[in-house]
């Protein structure tokens, strides 16, 4: 008598193709070769003042793409960073003058993480899409930073306030790391400690997974997406203080762009831009390999047009691959 007993059909192990490494790890492949390629044409480019002098450099920008990824994963689009950074950076700057250099320095991630917060409010209470709500803010926000200086330039040369961006710690051998930098990677083992291994870090990644389902499974799904912007404004501001400290200048059209590079970095890292998916490291290797065009442009005195344009083929190259495993 013949078995018509239906089986589940056994599938082979899935074997790890070299298209699949490339998705995955592509971001730290172009890293390592263009350490390589800058090494070799350069030779004051692997040394450790110009590999510090990067990370220095690059501190706003790492630290604000690092809170921008939970904002992404989540399912959302924040366009106003650049914006607060301008507004923290001149009220800190403000409060730095005229009240106190150690309040201003806390004062300003406060009001970024404020405005941060408002953003998510007004996102949640009206369910508007991310994009035009931030849209519209960072408009208003970027007045607002006018307004505080009425379109001048405050000069900050206060030692108590230049310190956070200008100190440096000896580490021996005539080599010297920012206290900047030393914040940067506090910030971002932070926001790798509370996406990979807290309940609000899964609530992330349901929530830009799917809303829906993530609603039904009760997360408190508005609450989670007010959070998230409140954390992007946040280190918005702090990258704000650590760039007028660093400066010692503040001014109100400070910031601007800088949002478009931070999603840059993101995307280019390898974070899923419909949400769901992303790391921070992620957006690290992304803000590096931005960092290290730059750098090695600016060694080799290239033309900036073909930074940018070499940059924006990188990116392409990163959506699309990106797109074609997700069809897969």
């Amino acid at each position: 008598m013949t078995d018509t007993t239906l089986k589940t059909p056994v599938r082979p192990p899935r074997r790890l193709r070299v298209g699949d490494l490339a998705r995955e790890y592509g971001v730290l492949i172009i890293i390592a070769l263009l350490l390589v390629a800058l090494t070799m044409l350069s030779g004051s480019f692997l040394t450790p003042r110009n590999l510090l002098n990067i990370l220095n450099q690059s501190t706003p920008l790492f630290i604000i793409s690092c809170a921008l990824t939970l904002v992404i994963i989540g399912g959302g689009f924040d366009l106003s960073t650049g914006a607060i950074f301008g507004v923290a950076s001149v009220s800190a700057g403000w409060l730095a003058v005229n009240v106190d250099p150690f309040f201003a320095i806390v004062a300003g991630p406060l009001i970024g993480m404020v405005l941060g917060a408002l953003n998510g409010i007004i996102i949640t209470a009206f369910n508007v899409h991310s994009f035009l709500v931030t849209l519209a803010t960072s408009l208003v926000y970027r007045g607002m930073a006018i307004l505080v200086t009425d379109g001048k330039l405050i000069p900050v040369r206060i030692e108590e306030f230049s310190w956070l961006g200008r100190q440096k710690l000896d580490l021996g051998g005539g080599v010297a790391v920012n206290v900047a930098v030393i914040v940067m990677f506090c910030f971002m083992a932070l926001m790798m400690f509370v996406l990979n291994r807290t309940t609000l870090g899964r609530a992330v990644f349901a929530v830009g997974g799917n809303e829906e389902a993530a609603l039904l499974s009760g997360i408190r799904t508005n609450l989670v997406k007010i959070i998230t912007f409140a954390v992007s404004g946040g280190a918005a501001g702090l990258a704000g203080v650590i760039t007028v400290s660093r400066l010692s200048m503040a001014e109100p059209q400070a910031g601007t762009g800088l949002e478009f590079e931070a999603i840059a970095a993101v995307i280019l890292g390898g974070t899923s831009i419909m949400g769901g998916a992303g790391a921070v490291w992620r957006s690290m290797a992304g803000v590096l390999l931005m960092a290290l065009i730059g750098n090695g442009f600016n060694i080799l005195n290239v033309n900036p047009f073909f930074k940018d344009l070499t940059t924006g083929v990188i990116i392409v190259l990163a959506v699309a691959l990106a797109a074609a495993g997700n069809r897969r």
